[in-house]
This record gives C-alpha cells, structure tokens and sequence, in this order.
C-alpha cells in the first residue's frame, strides 16, 4: 500500500506542476519527465507494484486520489483558468466514463457522447431560464434528459451489429447539431445563456474566501466536480466488480454465447447504453453552468471522437486510463498552444498508433479474478 500511496503524492505534485506550467518549454519538461518515470516504472515494476496496491487497497487509494485532487485545488484556488482546465478534465472524465461502460465493457460503440453531453448541457440552459428547479437538481435532469434520448435512439441500436450500429450513433451526432442550429426555440446558432450552479443559496459564480484570502470562483465547480467524478469513477468501478458488469463482459465477447446460457443481451445493452448517458447528461449540465454560455459548435461531432480518443488511448475497461487520457486529451492542447490548430489531427494518428502497437491503451484492463484471494504468480 505504500507504494501505492508515494505514487498518489507523485501524481498529485505532478499535476500541480503541469496545470501551473505557463511556459511551452515547462510543459515539455514535465512531459519528458513523464515518459523517463513511465519507463523507468516499468522496467523496474513498480508500475505492476502500483497497479497492485490500487486493487487490493481500492478504498484507500480512492481516498488518497480524492485527497490529491483536493490538494491540488487548494494549491490552484486563486488561478482562473488552471482551475477550469482541471474541472473540464474532471466533468469529461465522467462523460467519458459512461463511454467507457457503453464501449469498453458492453461493446457498444457509441460517436454521439458529445451529442449528450450537449443534451445535458442545453437541459441546463432551458431549465435555468424558464424555471425555478434548485440547480442541483437541474443536473439530475439533464442526466434523465440524456437518459431518456438515450433510450429511444438504443432501439434501432439493438437491432443492428458492428459498423451499422456506428452509423446509427454518427448519424445521431450529426443531426443533434443540425438540429441545435435550425431551432430558434433553444437560440439557433447563437447558442443560450446557462444560469449557474447554486447550494443551500450559496451562488458558484461568486469568489469564496478562506482566512482572508479570495480565491477563483472556480473553485466552488472544481470541488462539485471532484465529487461527481469520484461518485461516477466509484459506481463504475462497482458496477464493473458486480454480476451486471459480467454480464456486460459477456455480451461484449460473444452475443450469441450469452444469449445461449439465458443472458438478456438487449436488456444489458439498453442499460449499459442508458446509464453511460446519466453520466454524459449530468457532466454536460455542470458544464454547461461553469461556462455560462452554450452553442451548437460546442458539442460537434469532433468533440465527440475526442471522447472515444479518451476511452481509446486509457484502455478499454480501465477506468484509471481513462483519467489519465483524459488529461491528456484535455489539457495537453490548451497547454501547447503550437498543436491547438492540429489536435484532432493529432489525436487521431496517436489513436492510430495506439491501435497498431498497443491496442489495450495506456493502461490495459487487467483480467478479472474469479476466485478470492488467488493471485497470479510471477
């Protein structure tokens, strides 16, 4: 467990480093410093060491990542946009997250997660303008209102295999922002103003202050986000654990093997496919009330192949890659503004290249155990 934890303290001091970074000559330090510690990791297994303590002591090492993101918060409170850098990473790693139940454990494809996270977001817009439903409870609608999309597109989803399925999401992913430009009702391509996030009458825009010190009013949605991430990273990896996530394993391997011994593959798919949307929703909902502003250009089909780029480049079914991609993918552009232009070009030959030479991700699943206590050995 040590080790476990020294990693954790590593990380957390390396993400305060790398968010606070301003210079393209800092950041490319602390990559190279990241790819020597990778290897170094590797070759002397203490990355196999790691992966270890993290589980066999999940609970202990989920709560000293909490507490590192915390610290880290802490240490950036009084820095705009490092604190909204951070908060996007977090509110898309829970986006992609359900991606990751949809795609890495069930099979399903899914090119539309920008498209519900739009969703999520534009039920914020609405809600906030035209209504008087507490915020916290805007972000469970926008998670239903994902939900609910979700499961009308699932039935012609169900009905088709491989590619054709693709197509299906694709198709959705252009039309919902087609759809967003054309109706005047939610602002055309002008977009809609978002209303923002408020507790027990405590509103998130305004600048909170601790022992006389005024920190970035994006502090109240990095630490809201931490808790959606750590609750949707915590369900995930339960679910994963549980039967229903064996289930999923199955449908995802073979459908015709487990429709033989009895197993609902429609019904998994429609669950899995339903709640990868909740998550979607609900990080697009908060995002929406940070940025304040909405457009149909926010949520386009590109976002949405970065989403998938995520779940890609971490490892299928490992929700720790997962968090690791989606820093990258996040952060690394806004970083090194010299491949902004060129990101989706970049990502998309480091899928490539991902695919080709290590197709598991950066961090690949490990292979379920199905006897307590065993270990494999050495």
């Amino acid at each position: 467990m040590a080790i476990g934890l020294i990693f954790v303290a590593l990380v957390t001091v390396y993400g305060w480093l790398f968010l606070h970074a301003e210079s393209e000559m800092e950041v490319l330090a602390l990559l190279v410093a990241a790819a020597i510690g990778v290897v170094a990791g590797t070759r002397s297994g203490a990355t196999r060491n790691v992966s270890v303590a993290m589980n066999q002591h999940s609970g202990i090492m989920n709560a000293a990542i909490i507490g590192g993101v915390l610290v880290v918060i802490g240490l950036l409170s009084q820095e705009h946009f490092s604190l909204l850098m951070l908060t996007s990473v977090l509110l898309y790693l829970t986006a992609a997250l359900g991606l990751n139940v949809q795609f890495g454990y069930t099979g399903m494809v899914n090119f539309a997660g920008a498209a519900f996270f739009g969703i999520g977001a534009y039920t914020a817009a609405v809600m906030t303008m035209h209504t008087g439903v507490p915020p916290l409870l805007i972000l469970l609608c926008g998670g239903v209102a994902a939900a609910l999309i979700g499961f009308v597109l699932v039935l012609p989803v169900v009905r088709t295999r491989g590619h054709y399925s693709a197509v299906v999401t694709i198709a959705f992913a252009v039309l919902f922002k087609t759809f967003l430009e054309v109706n005047d009702v939610l602002g055309g391509p002008q977009g809609l103003t978002v209303g923002s996030m408020s507790i027990l009458g405590w509103d998130f825009n305004s600048s909170p202050t601790l022992f006389g010190v005024e920190m970035s009013f994006y502090v109240n949605y990095a630490l809201l986000g931490t808790v959606l991430a750590a609750v949707a990273f915590m369900f995930t990896r339960r679910l994963e654990r549980s039967w229903l996530g064996l289930t999923l394993d199955s449908v995802r391997l073979d459908e015709t093997a487990s429709a033989c011994f009895g197993i609902g593959v429609t019904r998994a798919k429609i669950l899995a496919f339903t709640f990868g949307n909740v998550l979607a929703g609900t990080a697009g909902a908060l995002y929406g009330m940070m940025i304040s502003f909405i457009a149909p250009t926010s949520f386009t089909f590109s976002d949405s192949l970065l989403l998938v780029a995520i779940v890609l480049l971490g490892g299928m079914g490992n929700p720790w890659g997962t968090a690791v991609a989606a820093a990258i993918v996040v952060v690394l552009p806004e970083k090194l503004q010299i491949i902004q232009e060129y990101r989706f070009l970049l990502f998309s030959v480091l899928v490539i290249v991902m695919l080709l030479f290590r197709p598991d991700g950066l961090l690949p699943r490990q292979i379920r155990t199905y006897i307590p206590g065993w270990r494999k050995q050495p």
